[in-house]
């Protein structure tokens, strides 16, 4: 039709061509790299977008999307992109209804201060025409006002929990969104995305990686609704921490001269790794956008200790010399898990087991793990039996059964449970001593102590087991204040079962190896 996009205006009307309507994402680019550094290295030169930037952009202001979601590496320019365009957005750049309201939400004040100085920043790089019109309000609100083009006005607050109901902001930014307080933090990000959609508004999650699955903020990069761009810059799990392609994978601003340099990340991350601990888990979580834990003080393992433990499978010691079996039989609904391991040579197996109902797939949703408990499944770590709850009887004997022949001399479990041990393993007949271990103050200090004892010695060795990984990063440790440990949970979703069969079999081998053989004594004749 005359007059289309890209197509000739008829004669009658000019001669001139129309060039193509402008989306609202090259709007939104051609804006940004018209603004100015306002601080850094580079303060002062033009604003120049990086690929992975662009690409947000892009994905973030597509029609088709009401909520983008980025997760990258610390010190990529998250806060300073979402200033960038927290300020197009007031200005009216690719959405000019009338009376704009931006939201810029973060976890505390003093974190709101820091986008607010990027967006005033940004003002002070505009022309003095236009930048003599906006009204700027510091102290107890955080505020810039554009009263000209229908008027706009752009907010920074604290995710403190107070309720915005009645806002309709036409677009919220939630910064560093995986660090905000749980309750207060899903109670504020529900009454923002309830008001988006007066207005046809978008909003924009952007955050490094939060320690678990179970954050809200995990939760959209593993289970977007409809209408949600993700872009998450997360490297696989278990590679070292200094690892350059890795940390390049995480923190692509490196290659583009945004943020810090592969040199100052792999620095960084040497150190991290000689101070070990906390210092090597916020590294990860921080700077390598891995989810990982940075308690240390309660935590059973840190990630680096066990994957320590983790070797090639064409690298695992041999199923030699008398076995121990772990078993953390589970509840009515619960994972059963066992484990196998050989003193001698140091060699792990486990597995775990789920009733059949509900679904691995349901299971795994509604303990915010996504799809983790069918990837186990289709490794081979996980199996189901039952309908409704695992039968202990028929699964101690498949328990035999994956020992294929293996010379298991003992089996360790929990002694709250005697009852339903005897008679499971008189189901299955299992001829074998059965040692009883708690996992209170008492017994579990000792276990656990020992099962660190082992892994740190290198007595530990195991292929890559996504069942153990998992177990491991829910599990941490209760101390009394005589020093103690026992075994819990870090959520109560969590299932560590396979690490608590893990710690009884490993201590048990402990305690074994510790034992002097007792000499022979020759017989006598009288």
């Amino acid at each position: 039709m005359p007059g289309a996009r890209g197509e000739p205006v008829n004669a009658e009307r000019g001669c001139s061509f129309l060039s193509p309507e402008k989306s609202p994402a090259e709007k939104a680019i051609r804006f940004l790299e018209t603004l100015k550094i306002p601080e850094g290295p580079k303060a002062g030169q033009r604003l120049k977008l990086a690929g992975f930037q662009r690409k947000f952009v892009q994905g973030a202001l597509d029609p088709a999307n009401m909520v983008a979601v980025l997760s990258i590496g610390r010190g990529n320019a998250k806060t300073a992109l979402a200033a960038g365009l927290a300020l197009g957005a007031l200005l009216g750049e690719w959405d000019r209804q009338p009376k704009r309201e931006i939201l810029l939400a973060a976890r505390n004040r003093d974190q709101a201060k820091t986008a607010f100085n990027f967006i005033v920043g940004f003002v002070e790089s505009l022309p003095k025409a236009k930048r003599e019109k906006f009204i700027i309000r510091r102290g107890s609100r955080l505020e810039v006002e554009y009263p000209d083009k229908g008027g706009g006005l752009a907010r920074c607050i604290a995710a403190d929990g107070r309720s915005i109901l009645g806002g309709a902001p036409t677009l919220a930014i939630l910064d560093e969104r995986a660090a905000w307080e749980r309750d207060k933090g899903d109670t504020l990000e529900n009454a923002i995305l309830s008001g988006l959609g007066k207005r046809n508004g978008k909003a924009l999650i952007i955050s490094t990686s939060a320690p678990d699955d179970a954050n809200t903020f995990s939760r959209w990069l593993d289970e977007p609704p409809a209408g949600t761009f993700v872009q998450e810059h997360r490297p696989p799990f278990g590679l070292p921490a200094d690892d350059a392609d890795s940390l390049l994978i995480a923190n692509p601003g490196a290659s583009e001269g945004i943020g810090a340099s592969l040199e100052w990340l792999q620095a960084q991350a040497r150190r991290a790794i000689a101070r070990g601990g906390s210092a090597l888990s916020s590294y990860r979580n921080l700077n390598r956008n891995e989810r990982v834990s940075t308690e240390d003080r309660s935590v059973l393992i840190t990630v680096d200790e066990w994957l320590s433990a983790e070797v090639a499978p064409d690298a695992m010691p041999e199923r030699d010399g008398p076995c121990i079996l772990g078993v953390d039989l589970g509840g009515s609904r619960s994972m059963s898990a066992a484990a196998f391991y050989w003193p001698q040579t140091g060699r792990l197996e486990a597995f775990g087991t789920f009733p059949a109902t509900p679904s691995l797939a349901d299971r795994g949703a509604s303990d915010g793990v996504g799809r983790r408990y069918s990837e186990m499944q289709e490794r081979g770590e996980l199996t189901v039996m039952g309908s409704n709850t695992v039968p202990p009887g028929p699964w101690l004997a498949e328990v035999a059964r994956i020992a294929d022949g293996a010379a298991i001399t003992c089996i360790v479990g929990d002694r709250f449970r005697h009852a339903e041990f005897s008679e499971a393993m008189a189901k299955a007949n299992l001829r074998v001593p059965f040692i009883w271990r708690g996992f209170g103050w008492k017994d579990g200090a000792e276990d656990i102590e020992r099962f660190r004892r082992a892994l740190f010695d290198g007595c530990v060795k195991t292929t890559p087991s996504l069942l153990l990984r998992s177990a491991f990063s829910d599990a941490i440790t209760l101390v009394d204040p005589a020093g103690n440990h026992k075994l819990a949970k870090a959520r109560s979703l969590g299932r560590i079962d396979a690490a608590a069969a893990t710690v009884l079999a490993v201590a048990e081998g402990a305690r074994q190896v510790a034992r002097p053989a007792r000499p022979k004594r020759a017989a006598t004749w009288a």
